[in-house]
């Protein structure tokens, strides 16, 4: 069963950076996905960003291009989220997530997620 645990969330000023890890185990010798999502108070879950283990393409929200960049440490089994010129409404807690691809691809699509990690909260604020 994969497991996914969260860490680098915090308070930052617009403008700041944070650095976002989600550690894996458990995963499998399969063509998988693990995406980030974030979910701010009263809003729905959105897909952030999410990378392919099968050739490391790479997908964001029209809304982080140019700001966030997601990578893998495939050594270690981490995915890191690097965020840059955070606004406030990146506030948000920011969740990882992992499913085996099976047919389309998931790109962003919160449902399409079977596992899920704690979440860590990231706030941005002056």
């Amino acid at each position: 069963q994969v497991q996914l645990v969260e860490s680098g969330g915090g308070l930052v000023q617009p403008g700041g950076s944070l650095r976002l890890s989600c550690a894996a185990s458990g995963l499998a010798r399969n063509y998988y996905t693990i995406g980030w999502f974030r979910q701010a108070p009263g809003k729905e879950r959105e897909g952030v960003s999410c990378i392919s283990s099968r050739d490391g393409s790479r997908y964001y929200k029209d809304s982080v291009k140019g700001r966030f960049t997601i990578s893998r440490d495939n050594a270690t089994n981490t995915i890191y989220l690097l965020m840059n010129s955070l606004k406030p409404e990146d506030t948000a807690v920011y969740y990882c997530a992992h499913t085996v691809v099976y047919g389309t691809f998931p790109y962003l699509r919160p449902w399409r997620y079977s596992s899920w990690g704690q979440g860590t909260q990231v706030t941005v604020s002056s």
